[in-house]
């Protein structure tokens, strides 16, 4: 029997009736207590929380959003795969199902901060009837998991009508599709708790969207009243967007690639480990390569499909340990001899000087490639995840590299840049840092 136990929690306000207890056990019309249904899957109670079956089977998430990568996702210890949209759809489901895994399919609706009118009904209405079609191609995959309405579609809306419109498509969803629980992504963002909560009620369970303040979750859960089952459809480390370290000039500081394998690491065995009432699983973020601010802040592979640390995390939290070889470690990465965070203020065509420590645990020998960018952080601030633009590298520099060093001159323009170096170790690993720099 599907139980929608999210639905029945928002109209008693989280206070659960007898009859969810029961979910699992639940007899037909006959008597008889129901089969299970191949391909089905369905949240349940689960003592004093929930549990998310597939095919009447216990699943738990452990995923990664992205686009590829997925044979070294199963080989870590993963199970699923996010995406954000049906942008080849079929090909996803399709690799998911031949290695095993799972997807989480997204639906892409408009967002008001990109110009979506959700007071248009035409266009509403023509959203829903494109996402129904779209749900009736892809319902009856072996591979899917659950659907996604959107992603942070609350985030600067003045129009509440989204909500009304998601819950409208979770509606649509349930008629076409009894098989497969519904939600939405949301950022972590007590408006959007309050938005799903009020308008919301045909979802299944809330997917949030959490950075480096996972060690918060659980008092972000209690001061909003939520107590029904959730995932994490985006994880990991601090996001440019939460008052990080930031230069003079408004360039926010990146942490490097082991300094976020070990926010990985702690935000997992803070959060989704301690809760296992209501936590259903997980999605890290991003699996593969991703231009967000920079190419490196969330992108658990490089361009060229390294893996760095926070992949080496994963594996060991999926799995309980690390086979094969590992990736690189950086401790240090000066610039004239300061730190990222400093304010490194330079001379145009100026020649300097880079430095970088690193070490690799097999002891394989380190290649290092240095790279200088233009940091559209600082003039073309995205938000929300939207498209950026790929950046090209900084040419004529005059580059000497020796060792670990790097000297090179400065660009003749002034303006905000970042110093990239990219550390491999042989073996399709690396580490990465950067640090800003400001040419006057």
């Amino acid at each position: 029997m599907q139980v929608n136990p999210f639905r029945d929690a928002l109209r008693v306000h989280f206070i659960l009736p007898l009859a969810l207890l029961m979910a699992c056990s639940q007899p037909n019309r006959e008597g008889k207590v129901s089969e299970k249904v191949a391909g089905k899957v369905q949240i349940v109670r689960n003592g004093d929380g929930y549990r998310l079956l597939r095919d009447g089977q216990p699943y738990f998430i452990k995923g990664g959003g992205g686009h590829e990568h997925y044979d070294v996702l199963k080989d870590c210890g993963g199970n699923s795969i996010r995406t954000w949209d049906t942008k080849h759809a079929k090909e996803v489901l399709d690799e998911a199902q031949r290695l095993g895994l799972t997807v989480t399919l997204g639906l892409e609706v408009g967002k008001e901060r990109l110009g979506f009118d959700y007071n248009d009904e035409k266009a509403v209405a023509a959203q829903r009837e494109k996402l129904k079609k779209e749900v009736l191609r892809y319902k009856d995959h072996p591979a899917l998991l659950m659907w996604g309405i959107g992603n942070e579609v609350g985030l600067r809306i003045t129009n509440p009508k989204v909500w009304t419109a998601v819950n409208d498509v979770a509606r649509m969803i349930h008629e076409v599709d009894p098989d497969h629980p519904v939600t939405t992504m949301i950022s972590m963002d007590d408006r959007d708790v309050a938005g799903v909560k009020k308008y919301c009620p045909d979802l299944d369970l809330l997917a949030v969207n959490a950075f480096g303040t996972l060690e918060y979750l659980e008092g972000f859960m209690e001061k909003n009243g939520w107590e029904g089952p959730y995932i994490l459809s985006e994880w990991g480390p601090w996001g440019y967007w939460q008052g990080l370290e930031r230069t003079n000039w408004d360039a926010s500081v990146e942490y490097t690639s082991t300094e976020k394998a070990g926010m990985y690491r702690t935000a997992y065995q803070s959060s989704v480990q301690k809760d296992t009432a209501n936590c259903l699983g997980a999605y890290a973020f991003y699996w593969g390569y991703k231009q967000e601010r920079t190419a490196t802040w969330h992108s658990l592979f490089t361009e060229d499909g390294h893996r760095t640390e926070g992949v080496d995390v994963l594996e060991y939290l999926w799995k309980g340990s690390v086979a094969g070889n590992r990736a690189p470690r950086v401790t240090r990465l000066t610039l004239e001899g300061k730190i990222a965070g400093e304010d490194i203020l330079l001379d145009a065509a100026a020649v300097v000087r880079a430095k970088v420590a690193a070490t690799d645990p097999e002891g394989d020998s380190l290649v290092l490639r240095w790279a200088v960018y233009p940091d559209p952080g600082v003039a073309d601030l995205k938000i929300g995840g939207d498209v950026e633009a790929k950046l090209v590298a900084i040419k004529g520099l005059s580059e000497v590299v020796s060792g670990n060093e790097l000297t090179f001159k400065t660009p003749a323009k002034q303006g905000a840049y970042r110093l990239f170096v990219y550390i491999q170790d042989g073996q399709k690993h690396a580490a990465t840092a950067n640090i800003p720099f400001y040419v006057l």
